[in-house]
């Protein structure tokens, strides 16, 4: 595994909220803040700080959005266990990720502008940007936070520090290829499923979600 490069954030997908924000504080120490609604999006969150401006987002359905769709991760869809759903890296211009990406052969959605309101009451403003390449799963979403936002790592719940983390895949060459295309530094390596796996140092020792 690599030191930790340019991940923003991870995104780990729980059947309830509630129980989610349960099971990572037993495993780490560490109680993640309930962070707020996607209007639309059908989920609700909560976080805690992974050192620096990186962050763990817990995520699930959103049980007053029942009919929002589409959902805003698809991993939820079917969603058995916890498990990673998607991760993001942010970036300061997102039109050159954009660029990159048709460049490299990839279908793009975005720039999409995006936002959520907070439990007390600040506004959270950023712009995402999705890369789509059907035979490649698990590709991070690209993120450019608004220069007024204060960024979700500097008031979540401390404590954990990312230490690392890699993608698994079945093809790893394809992925790899892609990712430094569009500039991203990451490891990605053989494996039977497509996951990502991260390395967290937490009060209760070191830990390994994915």
């Amino acid at each position: 595994m690599s030191k930790r490069v340019s991940a923003d954030h991870f995104v780990l997908g729980v059947l309830d909220l509630e129980q989610g924000i349960d099971l990572v504080e037993q495993k780490t120490g560490v109680r993640a803040n309930f962070g707020g609604r996607h209007p639309g999006r059908g989920t609700h969150n909560a976080l805690l700080s992974l050192g620096g401006r990186q962050y763990l987002e817990i995520i699930a359905r959103d049980p007053q959005q029942p009919q929002a769709t589409p959902l805003m991760f698809a991993g939820l869809e079917g969603l058995k266990e916890p498990r990673f759903v998607s991760w993001a890296v942010a970036v300061d211009n997102i039109e050159t990720v954009r660029q990159r990406a048709i460049a490299a052969g990839c279908k793009v959605v975005g720039p999409t502008e995006g936002s959520r309101d907070r439990p007390d009451g600040k506004l959270l403003k950023w712009k995402t940007l999705t890369v789509i390449e059907p035979a490649i799963d698990l590709l991070p979403f690209f993120i450019a936070w608004d220069r007024e936002t204060l960024h979700p790592a500097q008031d979540s719940p401390a404590g954990c520090t990312l230490l690392s983390f890699e993608i698994q895949h079945t093809e790893p060459d394809r992925p790899r290829e892609l990712l430094a295309k569009v500039g991203v530094d990451a490891i990605v390596v053989p494996g039977p499923i497509v996951k990502l796996s991260a390395r967290l140092q937490t009060p209760k020792g070191e830990l390994s979600l994915g």
